[in-house]
């Protein structure tokens, strides 16, 4: 038998996409099949916007592939992109970033492998809020670091805070590795707050990483800022983590950036020419296209419908009997308690794919502390599909 690397040990199965593979085997079946009198499946369960690449997107990849520019890049990316990145967060959120800063990659997942494989080894810590998206911190122990997960409680808005990261960190933490807004919460972590804790990271030098990739779905003044942006220099600490799936709907395109410290560039840019030489060159010329106005005036348009999306479901759920102790304030997702009605997410959801035809995401694959409490719901999907599944949730709960 071929023997596996011992580091597969100790990365857990992406439940979420278990869920997804019992969905689909659901929805297969006669109950599931219209003609046959059943009713589709609803899935709520995936990160994935209902929206595609614009279409300025879509004409832009097709010219790439017309014109035969489809050769390597480099392994930074193309320059004009870069520049484009750094223009829209001018004028998107009042940032001065140097395009050198600007590392496109091939999605934030290859940004998050680069930056863990850059600056953690093993008998590294790495400190990361719990609930977190789980893939993040296979990264650290991919990178033969371990990630250490602080419980986030309701009344932080399922956040950490600088008092918790000082309490969390030991001899051996490197760093801190956040999300705002989270995935799977929908919450951010106030500017004040990220001050604070880049400050405290600072002064035990250590590095903060913010994956950032929900940022351009911003719900709530308060809190939509990068935090590239925090005053007194503290924002050229930070390493943002960012992509073009979310908020700009490319998400099988695989293609996202990071902006980091400039002594990190390099090291970064040979990490990349080795493990992938560059990201695909036909989404980053067609990525130059999102920045286009008219572009931008349909993700702005996007954005106001998932405002919309989150303004019905979070009543809805509420109504249930579902809560949602933290109102989301960007992504798509709500983070809603099922205690009421299981002692187990799990069982929960695995409950409505069966008797409610509605996919959801059981807390398990978000961290411990409250696995068993809390589900995902990603109003992604339509609003059609948002009032049927909330229907159907309905007769099964009542």
């Amino acid at each position: 038998m071929i023997r596996t690397a011992s580091r597969l040990d100790r990365i857990e199965p992406f439940y979420v996409m278990e869920c997804a593979k019992a969905a689909d085997a659901i929805a297969r079946s006669p109950a599931c099949d219209p003609a046959l009198g059943g009713t589709p499946m609803i899935y709520l369960n995936i990160g994935e916007p209902d929206f595609t690449a614009a279409p300025a997107v879509q004409r832009a990849a097709q010219a790439a592939i017309a014109a035969g520019t489809t050769q390597y890049t480099h392994a930074t990316g193309l320059p004009a992109l870069r520049e484009r990145i750094a223009g829209w967060y001018g004028t998107r959120f009042g940032i001065d970033v140097d395009p050198a800063r600007i590392v496109v990659t091939a999605g934030a997942s290859a940004a998050l492998q680069l930056v863990t494989l850059a600056l953690f080894e093993p008998g590294d810590e790495v400190l990361m809020p719990d609930p977190s998206y789980p893939c993040n911190r296979h990264f650290v122990t991919a990178a033969g670091a371990t990630p250490r997960l602080m419980p986030a409680t309701a009344a932080a808005r399922f956040q950490p805070d600088a008092a918790s990261v000082a309490a969390a960190w030991g001899p051996a933490t490197r760093g801190v590795l956040l999300a705002s807004p989270s995935n799977p919460t929908g919450t951010s972590i106030a500017p004040d707050e990220m001050a604070a804790i880049v400050q405290a990271v600072r002064a035990r030098r250590g590095v903060t990483i913010v994956d950032e990739i929900y940022l351009g779905l911003s719900y709530d003044e308060a809190y939509g800022h990068s935090a590239l942006a925090l005053g007194d220099g503290f924002g050229g600490d930070v390493i943002s983590i960012n992509s073009f799936s979310k908020y700009f709907g490319m998400t099988g395109w695989r293609l996202g950036w990071m902006v980091l410290p400039p002594e990190l560039v390099a090291p970064v840019e040979k990490l990349a020419q080795n493990l992938y030489i560059c990201a695909s060159s036909v989404a980053q010329h067609a990525a130059l296209a999102c920045f286009e106005p008219e572009s931008l005036d349909a993700y702005e348009q996007r954005r106001t419908e998932f405002r919309r999306r989150r303004d019905f479901i979070l009543p809805a759920l509420n109504q249930l009997g579902l809560a949602v102790p933290v109102e989301p304030d960007g992504a798509f997702y709500v983070w809603f308690d099922c205690s009421r009605f299981s002692a187990s997410s799990w069982d929960f959801c695995f409950d409505l794919m069966d008797r409610a035809h509605v996919a959801l995401t059981p807390g398990r694959d978000f961290g411990p502390a409250q696995a068993e409490r809390f589900v995902r719901l990603s109003f992604a999907s339509s609003m059609a599909q948002l009032e049927t599944a909330c229907e159907r949730l309905a007769r099964v709960l009542r």
